[in-house]
């Protein structure tokens, strides 16, 4: 095996090899690293190759102090493979950190996906590491509601979020839509991360031109109450497997509507309808701890009650020298 740098001949192959994976998502494409303005970043993308043929992926860049870091400019990262025997996998780990060394990175930081955005669970890839001398480095808690098509979706909820809802469904003065009004939903976001001194993490025109470059892997659900925009969620569809809840907005003036309740249940109800095994509901950590693992205990519990379960998102670590 041999690992050679990315260039933009390999850019067909590299994203047909994200799609037939067993751990790719949206956030490995270089279809999707487009999105990103010229220059914002200097990728340095690795792919292993086993006799001229591709077996893995490894997005990132090198930044201060010679880190190879996994993902700059994306939600997840770290190496990405089809479902492979486990030898397969320990050469492949071995292959890019003798790469490594040989170019004098200081380290390899690499943060993955959670297991539920795998197609076959396989944690070949993960034993394969920590043999090889990587370390945890960091945990954050994420939530996850796993889809069943023989479950009633509101049945699942807590007894307080299905009479919101089923309240909701009856009133029609509100309504969801599916549709592109970014502009509609990108000011109240904005409003409602100032209020925490924060800014969302793509710009209105950068979801506009993901939308544009991955077309159906965005959606964007609106709730309405009397044609005002109220609420919404604006959805990533990251493979095959799992839709993510990326943002959610509401307009507090109508909170007393609980619109987010709503919008979770059309989300989770579209999702399960089309095959999706999980909706990921993002990360729940206390952002203003001195610890990066703090986990917001009102973010988790209010998660719990739409049936939401813990999966973690990991940062491995490998030093060097």
């Amino acid at each position: 095996m041999e690992v050679v740098e990315y260039s933009e001949e390999w850019k067909e192959k590299w994203d047909r090899f994200v799609d037939e994976s067993n751990n790719g998502t949206m956030f490995h494409k270089q279809i999707f690293f487009d999105y990103h303005t010229p220059g914002k970043f200097n990728f340095n993308h690795l792919i292993v190759l086993d006799k001229g043929n591709i077996v893995a992926l490894l997005p990132g860049s090198i930044v201060e102090g010679n880190i190879f870091e996994s993902p700059i400019g994306a939600s997840y990262g770290s190496i990405v493979t089809k479902d492979i025997k486990f030898e397969k996998t320990l050469k492949i780990v071995e292959t890019i950190i003798d790469y490594g060394k040989k170019k004098g990175f200081s380290e390899y930081l690499l943060t993955a996906a959670p297991q539920i955005y795998e197609t076959v669970q396989n944690q070949n890839l993960d034993f394969a590491m920590l043999w090889s001398g990587f370390k945890f480095d960091l945990h954050y808690i994420s939530s996850a509601i796993k889809l069943d098509k023989e479950r009633e979706i509101i049945s699942r909820f807590s007894p307080t979020i299905r009479r919101n809802v089923r309240k909701s469904l009856r009133n029609p003065d509100i309504r969801v839509e599916i549709n592109e009004r970014y502009d509609e939903f990108y000011p109240i976001l904005l409003d409602n991360k100032a209020r925490h001194n924060v800014k969302p993490t793509h710009s209105y025109e950068d979801l506009l031109k993901l939308n544009k470059l991955m077309p159906g892997a965005l959606k964007l659900f609106m709730v309405y109450y009397k044609n005002k925009p109220i609420a919404g969620s604006s959805m990533f569809f990251t493979n095959k497997n799992v839709a993510l809840c990326f943002y959610n907005m509401l307009l507090y003036d109508y909170q007393h509507l609980k619109p987010i309740q709503r919008v979770m249940y059309e989300v989770v109800k579209y999702s399960t309808e089309r095959g999706y095994k999980y909706v990921d509901i993002g990360v729940s950590q206390d952002t203003k701890a001195a610890n990066p693992m703090t986990p917001s205990m009102s973010l988790i519990n209010f998660k719990e009650k739409f049936d939401a379960k813990t999966v973690m998102r990991n940062t491995l670590r490998l030093k060097l020298r």
